[in-house]
């Protein structure tokens, strides 16, 4: 039963089955390094639904992912644990560290590594 909620969550609009336009920089500089920019993807991808339990499902996505998951939600969590991920989500700001006063150096202690 909630794998039929999750994936109703997850239901999609139809894909409109009309042909992929060709772009109009079709060469090599069109190559994507993270992701590929398009709106519409020609085909289904499978990728692991990961519920807020832990259980998976596997199911073909738009696109091309390898995990999804559902979002937790922070009213059923005791309240220790809701504060917890709380403090995990916004950590507090870093204190500020005293710089070390430079006093200078002895050059003396360092005249045996000089040249001649």
């Amino acid at each position: 039963m909630a794998a039929s909620r999750a994936l109703s969550a997850l239901r999609l609009p139809a894909v409109s089955r009309l042909p992929l336009t060709a772009c109009v920089r079709s060469n090599s500089n069109r190559a994507a390094i993270c992701h590929l920019h398009r709106q519409l993807y020609g085909r289904r991808y499978p990728v692991l639904l990961v519920s807020t339990d832990g259980s998976t499902v596997r199911l073909r996505y738009s696109e091309p992912k390898r995990i999804l998951m559902l979002p937790l939600d922070s009213s059923t969590l005791p309240e220790a644990e809701r504060k917890a991920r709380l403090r995990r989500q916004f950590p507090s700001k870093p204190k500020a560290k005293e710089e070390e006063i430079f006093e200078g150096i002895d050059l003396d202690t360092y005249k045996k590594f000089w040249k001649k």
